[in-house]
């Protein structure tokens, strides 16, 4: 089978390359999926270039993907199955090659309602917006929402989600969602960073009480931005920090506020544990409550390489899938 492979860390077109490789064969808890559609994240790209100290080389990359189950257990041969986790390409071969195997329990039934390629896109973003707003923040119904980076993948799936309990969402970007992403993407107040005074305006939609929850997409510039746009009680939820890591704070007006503030990684959760997720955000996505991320193109296994190249340098406004034959 082909698979894109890895066996160092560090430039991608140096180190990622398309081989021929053996198809893996399940073990007695395992199932082999042939994959239909794989899509690409940040922490594939990341992988590769050895952002990840737990990953064990060589490697198949690849978290998120779609496929139909060909081999392992009987009673699951032939169906169509999604799926993502944190040891998938990192100590366990990863989705960007024609067939991966994974845990049978990790193999769980994909929306009836969506493509291949458009499951393919969902594992890591919906998983990190469901655990940051749902698990830890804890959203309530009614409550209101600012999102940084709110066009991107993480971004858009918090901002879909918080709608599902009738959230009023806040959207930060560079450049302000233009008003028909907006509308798309459910949020009802859009502000662009590099132009709105961010806490002002947030503080003049409010009323004055600020919002409820914070989901920081970028961190860095926007780390404190975001904190000081929290009501009393607010909670912040953190993922990544663009530039730089280090960031400071008002200590004293954070506890006099009350304020909760939340790190997360969902690499620790590993497929079992994600498809526990997915198997939740599931039938909202068949109730058309939940729509996929943006797709900004399809290539081949063959076109994979260039495609990391094309994400990790930013040029992508939505996600790449690779889709392979069936």
């Amino acid at each position: 089978m082909k698979a894109l492979r890895f066996s160092s860390f560090g430039d991608l077109a140096g180190q990622l390359h398309v081989e021929e490789v053996p198809t893996p064969v399940p073990g007695p808890e395992d199932v082999l999926v042939k994959v239909h559609a794989a899509s690409l994240n940040p922490s594939d790209w990341k992988n590769v270039l050895g952002q990840y100290k737990k990953t064990v080389l060589p490697r198949t990359p690849g978290q998120d993907f779609a496929g139909v189950v060909v081999a392992g257990d009987k009673e699951m041969i032939g169906q169509e199955i999604w799926a993502t986790g944190g040891d998938v390409g990192f100590t366990r071969d990863g989705s960007h090659a024609e067939y991966v195997v994974i845990p049978k329990k990790a193999a769980r039934p994909k929306p009836k309602n969506l493509s291949f390629i458009e499951a393919a896109c969902v594992g890591r973003t919906y998983l990190t917006a469901y655990v940051g707003l749902m698990e830890k923040a804890q959203l309530q119904d009614g409550e209101t929402v600012l999102v940084t980076g709110a066009s991107g993948g993480v971004g858009s799936s918090v901002a879909k989600l918080a709608k599902t309990k009738s959230a009023r969402v806040i959207g930060v970007d560079l450049q302000a969602p233009d008003p028909e992403t907006a509308r798309r993407l459910g949020i009802d107040l859009a502000l662009g960073s590099r132009t709105d005074d961010i806490p002002a305006r947030v503080k003049q939609f409010t009323q004055g009480r600020g919002v409820n929850v914070a989901f920081d997409c970028v961190g860095g510039p926007l780390f404190e931005v975001s904190l000081n746009t929290l009501a009393p009680g607010g909670r912040q939820v953190n993922i990544v920090s663009v530039g730089e890591r280090r960031v400071s704070f008002d200590l004293v007006d954070f506890f006099f506020r009350r304020l909760s503030l939340f790190g997360l990684s969902t690499l620790s959760f590993d497929s079992v544990a994600s498809a526990d997720i997915l198997d939740k955000l599931r039938p909202v996505f068949e109730q058309g409550k939940l729509t996929a991320p943006d797709i900004a193109r399809t290539c081949s296994i063959d076109e994979a390489v260039e495609a990391y190249r094309e994400g990790a340098g930013g040029a992508a406004r939505g996600k790449i899938v690779i889709v392979f034959p069936h």
